[in-house]
């Protein structure tokens, strides 16, 4: 049985005071940057060619995407556009008031939408880790079974994780959503958002938070009774499977469950930060990178807990079969971003193409940068047999899957929200070394509860003896 040892619990609350401090640093920087100071960085940015260029270049982008953060369309419109044809002789023009209000909001966003961003991060390996387990016992996987208590133990942070992600989604509130302000659903505000407000039957708090109930009561309940059938199984006398039936039963029953609520997830949490714009793929797309990274996770601490000795009967064929999960989830995901960005672009329709113009005119970096992590690298360094059953080689490759991933959920959020002001500094950090070592502390606790392995599953000793 392992022991949650009391370095690890110090590391993990190291991780989340240091990420406290940058985050909380961070966001005081950002809400100590007044109107009259952004004004000040505008022009001196326009005097050396920096920042103005791009918003010349995609000011429709900003437009529909990112100026209705705000909610004041018409004057950032206007400032926009001004902006883009004004001489640099004439910096105040260039920069109005509006302007100016617009990007210090966004300023303002950037601590919410990096909290955000980590935190979905976090819950979404938990997710995907509760959805792999359900379908290892619904195949009846005899692989796998020496695993499951690693899988369980990393599900148990998806209830608190996805509880955290709606708080911050709800006390944020428009920072993130901008169809949280209720301007912008009010014909008569100046703020009134026709596209908007045409999707107010669906896109609002109250309805946001049932729903985010419905999910996250799902994936629980699923959770804690497969929890509870597992453990009841290594107890149940030699040759009684009936709880072994019974988790194989609701494991079934919850894959539709999961697929219908996990694509309405990722159109409420992730998709509605663009309210102007939508993809049918985008639930699949979601479910791939989570699949990928609750699968790097699982190979990691298993690699882990192995090192320790706790895990004897794991060999190097279970590694190696986490590895090619790592591989072909990587190439799924490949395959939908490419089929999710190919349509669009061809298109050329533009209240679609908008949301890729924003990601490669502002975040060129991390858009294709996360195409090679997310897809070059795995494929190099995976694609060799011999190489996925090497603990180290899987392991290098997973910090860069979830690297690359992180920055796939961060291209999602941030330019909605703080448009071209991005940056990966102290609240990117902070965030996500808080949610880090909140996560160790709650996946490792699970772990410790009891025995690495489910003695009483029938498959078993298929598990332990797995080797080609």
């Amino acid at each position: 049985m392992y022991t949650f040892s009391n370095r690890l619990k110090i590391v993990s609350l190291v991780l989340m005071v240091v990420g406290a401090i940058l985050w909380g640093t961070g966001y005081y920087t950002a809400h100590h940057v007044s109107q009259d100071d952004v004004k000040i960085m505008l022009a001196e940015e326009a005097s050396h060619g920096g920042h103005g260029g791009g918003h010349a270049a995609v000011a429709d982008t900003h437009v529909t995407e990112d100026a209705h953060h705000d909610g004041e369309h018409a004057d950032t419109a206007h400032a926009v556009t001004g902006h883009a044809e004004d001489t640099h002789d004439n910096v105040a023009g260039d920069h109005g008031d509006a302007h100016a209000e617009h990007v210090m909001h966004q300023i303002h966003n950037r601590p919410y939408s990096a909290l955000y961003i980590a935190a979905f991060f976090f819950m979404m390996i938990a997710l995907g880790a509760l959805a792999f387990y359900a379908i290892q016992q619904a195949a009846q996987a005899g692989w796998s079974p020496l695993l499951f208590r690693v899988m369980e133990g990393i599900t148990y942070y998806l209830l608190p994780g996805a509880l955290i992600v709606v708080a911050i989604a709800v006390i944020s509130g428009d920072h993130i959503f901008v169809w949280m302000n209720p301007d912008m659903v009010n014909p008569e505000s100046e703020h009134f958002d026709k596209l908007v407000a045409g999707k107010s039957g669906w896109l609002n708090t109250a309805g946001f938070v049932i729903r985010a109930l419905i999910f996250i009561g799902g994936w629980s309940l699923y959770r804690y009774f497969s929890r509870k059938f597992s453990l009841a199984q290594d107890a149940a006398p030699e040759g009684d499977t009936r709880n072994f039936i019974k988790t194989f039963r609701i494991s079934a029953a919850f894959l539709v469950f999961f697929l219908y609520t996990e694509s309405m997830m990722s159109w409420d949490w992730i998709m509605s930060v663009d309210p102007h714009w939508f993809s049918t793929l985008f639930g699949w797309y979601v479910l791939a990178g989570m699949l990928v990274c609750a699968v790097t996770v699982i190979a990691m601490i298993t690699i882990y807990l192995k090192s320790k000795g706790l895990l004897p009967n794991v060999n190097d064929s279970h590694i190696h079969d986490l590895a090619k999960f790592m591989f072909g989830f990587s190439i799924f995901w490949t395959y939908l971003w490419f089929s999710q960005f190919m349509l669009i672009w061809y298109s050329n329709i533009p209240e679609e193409v908008t949301y890729f113009i924003t990601r490669i005119e502002d975040y060129n970096l991390p858009f294709f940068g996360m195409v090679a992590m997310n897809f070059l690298f795995p494929l190099l360094l995976l694609m060799n047999s011999d190489y996925k059953r090497v603990p180290w080689f899987v392991i290098m490759a997973g910090v860069v899957i979830l690297a690359g991933h992180y920055i796939d959920i961060f291209n999602m959020i941030m330019p909605a929200t703080v448009g071209d002001r991005w940056f990966i500094g102290m609240p990117e950090i902070g965030a996500i070394l808080l949610f880090a070592g909140l996560f160790m502390l709650i996946v490792f606790y699970a772990i410790s509860k009891q025995s690495l392995l489910p003695k009483g599953n029938p498959f078993i000793k298929e598990s332990e003896n797995f080797h080609y």
